[in-house]
């Protein structure tokens, strides 16, 4: 039985790059795979994931119009889709969460989403927040807070590096935005910043 898997993470913790190798796995053995990636993140090409190592890779770009489940379904019927991969997964509606749980249980093609599992302000995305409560498998990966504790949250800072408290839920942003942090110091910078 293929599962839908949901790996998280904070900022900078090699999501992209976990994917990326993932694909390359598949893609070796002779398989083919799927990418999807969010539209609204634009931060190197509309339509590429892109690893902060130097990797990339081409992959169709959603939005919340977008029906995954078709669009595989539609390769599927003329080349098998060995395994979906899902990039930048916190930006899925519920919806298409749901897409990617039927890919998993009706079609039998494994998905793997890899995402943040909060916002700048310590809330869930709709996307992070369906997969937490569909996904056969969780994973976490690791990112390391400047205290050297595990980093689990995610602060949007301003040019200066000075916490932001307020503002859209997405921002699109690396390094010059966020800040992974543990909880103890994404609460100590938040507050400040209030």
């Amino acid at each position: 039985m293929a599962k839908l898997y949901f790996y998280y993470a904070s900022m900078n913790a090699g999501k992209s790059t976990t994917l990326l190798q993932a694909d390359f796995n598949y893609r070796e053995r002779g398989m083919a795979t799927m990418l999807f990636t969010a539209a609204i993140d634009d931060r190197f090409a509309t339509g590429t994931i892109t690893s902060r190592i130097g990797l990339d890779q081409s992959a169709t770009p959603f939005d919340a119009k977008t029906d995954i489940a078709a669009i595989v379904a539609d390769k599927h019927a003329h080349e098998k889709v060995a395994c979906v991969l899902v990039d930048e997964a916190q930006f899925l509606t519920a919806a298409q969460v749901d897409q990617l749980a039927h890919l998993a249980d009706v079609v039998s093609i494994p998905v793997l989403a890899y995402g943040l599992r909060t916002d700048f302000q310590g809330q869930l995305f709709e996307g992070s927040a369906r997969l937490l409560a569909l996904a056969d498998s969780l994973v976490e990966l690791k990112s390391v807070c400047e205290c050297g504790r595990k980093a689990t949250m995610n602060l949007r800072v301003d040019a200066e590096g000075k916490a932001v408290a307020h503002g859209a839920q997405t921002e699109i942003g690396g390094n010059d935005r966020y800040v992974a942090l543990c909880r103890k110091h994404f609460t100590e910078r938040s507050a400040a910043a209030r």
